[in-house]
């Protein structure tokens, strides 16, 4: 497929076969490079760091999809796979301005670096309760299954209020809704089900509020806020994708990171590098979002050289620009903790549409890293990293399995 102007598209591997390579082509293709998504939907991805930047807080650029040509045009499925990340209802994900700012609002008011902290101790506790549960005398583990998903899926359903039991429930869902291998037949069906799911979490809450952020979103839209339950609801279902995902990611690929440069692993273990820079460094080079759907041009914007025609798509591909040269200088290709001005990168966004997660998730990761090896400073991967593959999500730098040895 190709631009009007007859520019080829790099289309993006629905399976992640090399995201590294992909993401090497993107940067080359300049700063905005012509894409295709999974399905064959045409958009643009910004790919170098400081555009990126600029694009995000540009006010031409607008998250409702009716702007989106393809979609007026009735070319984008109800049923493409990754139309729940493009259209995922009403919450701050998809609106812009005053309503951003009020939805906004209210999920930071429940995130306040006071609120965060608070947290530490139940992430403390959890973390310890996951570790003693670890298998120790195992060959392998799987170490994702068994400590990276459960510690942020635990701390977001406290987060939310959300019933445990549904836990697996949702896995399952969450990873239908996020691969680009489900059938179509099952998209509507996945989406219809992880509202029901989130609409039945408010139902409960109205009943029997608590100390969880739903009740206070389902509070302020009585206090006079006026948030609708459709924006209860997707707002719910956003907190707890984004969540988990990019921190079950984080602690994923820190542990493959740290196993395949072992003399950075020495310097952290010693006390040289502190842990908050094993986090940076992660978010920055192998970063949790390879791509964030989706934003859409009211108009003509120049970018570089070239530009983004009105009505087309925008993605941020984060997995790209967090290696841009211009932005983290010649050595951007290489994992460093030791590097200067760590936290340059943007990772969990840029401006007002920075994720208001961030916080917390540099906590769950800040506490479960130094605990696991605190624990098992011998820990390394259990098959070779060229053997470890990447889950079918264009969204999420995210691997099927993490096997490693705890004490090798």
């Amino acid at each position: 497929m190709t631009t009007g102007t007859g520019q080829a598209r790099i289309a993006l591997d629905p399976f992640v076969t090399d995201l590294d390579g992909e993401s090497a082509r993107l940067r080359a293709a300049g700063p905005l490079a012509a894409v295709e998504l999974p399905g064959g939907v045409p958009v643009w991805a910004v790919t170098h760091h400081a555009e990126a930047k600029a694009l995000l807080t540009d006010p031409r650029l607008v998250k409702d999809i009716n702007v989106w040509g393809a979609w007026q045009r009735g070319e984008i499925a109800p049923d493409w796979p990754l139309i729940g990340l493009a259209n995922p209802g009403r919450s701050m994900l998809t609106v812009d301005g005053a309503d951003h700012r009020r939805m906004r609002a209210l999920v930071a008011q429940a995130l306040t670096p006071r609120r965060v902290e608070q947290m530490r101790e139940r992430v403390e506790k959890l973390t310890q309760d996951l570790l003693d549960a670890l298998p120790e005398d195992a060959e392998s583990i799987d170490l994702k299954a068994a400590f990276a998903y459960p510690l942020p899926m635990y701390v977001v359903a406290d987060l939310m209020g959300i019933d445990k039991a549904e836990l697996p429930r949702l896995k399952t869902l969450f990873e239908k809704f996020f691969s680009t291998q489900t059938p179509p037949a099952e998209v509507i069906a996945t989406l219809t089900e992880l509202a029901g799911i989130m609409a039945a979490t408010v139902a409960a809450k109205r009943a029997e509020p608590g100390d969880d952020l739903t009740s206070a979103l389902i509070l302020a839209s009585e206090d006079g806020d006026h948030l609708t339950d459709e924006e209860i609801v997707s707002t719910l279902q956003l907190m707890v994708a984004a969540g988990h995902e990019t921190t079950i990611s984080l602690i994923v690929n820190a542990v493959v990171n740290l196993s395949t440069h072992p003399d950075q692993r020495a310097r952290v273990l010693s006390g040289e590098v502190d842990w908050s820079a094993v986090v940076e460094e992660t978010l920055r080079w192998s970063t949790p979002t390879s791509h964030v759907l989706i934003r859409f041009a009211t108009e003509d914007v120049p970018v570089g050289d070239q530009v983004l025609p009105a009505g087309d798509a925008l993605i941020v591909s984060y997995a790209a620009l967090g290696r841009d040269e211009n932005a983290h200088g010649p050595s951007a290709g290489e994992f460093d903790i030791t590097r200067e001005s760590p936290n340059r990168h943007i990772a969990f966004g840029h401006g007002p549409h920075v994720c208001p997660g961030a916080a917390l998730s540099r906590l769950e990761a800040g506490v479960a890293l130094p605990a696991l090896y605190g624990r098992f400073p011998r820990l390394d991967l259990a098959v070779p990293a060229s053997e470890l593959c990447n889950k079918p999500v264009v969204t999420q730098n995210d691997l099927f399995e993490l096997p490693v040895r705890l004490n090798p």
